[in-house]
């Protein structure tokens, strides 16, 4: 009777030390175990798993990609602008074993050294290549970071930089900036046309000079223009070629002409 007692207390020990000794481990995650406090080198994959009961312990791992927010930095740039920069890292574990072992907190370790590394690169940055050259930014903080995360086990895949934040007045110095480039620009195509203009214009004046009548023909399309617009006053330009015309052929000495009547000259007295 005592016997049979004691064998059904030891197989209720045993099963429940065997349902205890079970463990789950999902798709995205990996079991580390430790035996006696020593970490075993072989990582248990998803699916079930088997313990030994009282001596092994297990710490799952997530290898998923984790999107970490990078808190907004504050700093100077290399042209002595203050800004404030976020960014964005994505990063994932690609060995269980190390990331258990060789940092308390790996999540915590790799945002730390991701706000160190922003602040660095922020200082060694002009602030048009925070503006407009972030791609070689991206590579340098990857680099960066790549350092210092492979010795614990994990891999970055890529960090961004969400925004630049600046100040309001370096905001107004830089659309000031932008209108006068702007106008400069507008001031230059101005003065590309005027300058085409005018060699088009030399160049049809050369051709009417060889044919009065092309520059007769001229006037009268002008005349029909300012005609089309139905003005009640018509101004007509008068040529001074005509007036210089007149003039050749009017004589100088023409009958009628008064004249102007001659002092008389009287001889010096001798005496």
């Amino acid at each position: 009777m005592v016997l049979g007692v004691v064998g059904v207390v030891v197989a209720v020990v045993f099963l429940i030390g065997l349902l205890n000794s079970l463990r789950v481990v999902q798709q995205y995650e990996r079991g580390v175990v430790f035996r006696f406090g020593r970490v075993r080198q072989a990582v248990r994959q998803p699916g079930l798993t088997l313990l030994v009961p009282v001596l092994d312990r297990m710490r799952k791992v997530n290898i998923q990609t984790v999107t970490m927010p990078v808190p907004s930095q504050e700093g100077i740039t290399r042209d002595n602008v203050s800004v404030r920069v976020d960014a964005v890292l994505y990063f994932r574990v690609v060995d269980p074993v190390t990331a258990s072992v060789k940092v308390q907190n790996y999540t915590f370790a790799i945002g730390q050294v991701a706000q160190t590394s922003l602040r660095s690169i922020i200082g060694k940055s002009e602030l048009d290549e925070l503006l407009s050259g972030r791609e070689a930014l991206h590579q340098g903080l990857e680099v960066m970071l790549e350092s210092p995360a492979a010795e614990w086990g994990i891999h970055i895949d890529r960090v961004e930089i969400k925004d630049v934040a600046l100040p309001e007045s370096m905001k107004r110095s830089m659309a000031r900036q932008a209108e006068a480039d702007r106008e400069r620009r507008a001031r230059v195509i101005t003065a590309e046309g005027e300058l085409e203009a005018s060699q088009k214009l030399s160049q049809a004046a050369r051709e009417m000079s060889a044919t009065p009548a092309a520059l007769q023909l001229r006037l009268l399309q002008t005349v029909v223009e300012v005609a089309a617009e139905k003005n009640s006053t018509l101004v007509m330009p008068f040529p001074v070629e005509l007036l210089r015309f007149f003039d050749s052929m009017t004589p100088k000495d023409a009958p009628g002409t008064p004249t102007l009547p001659a002092q008389r000259q009287e001889a010096p007295d001798e005496g």
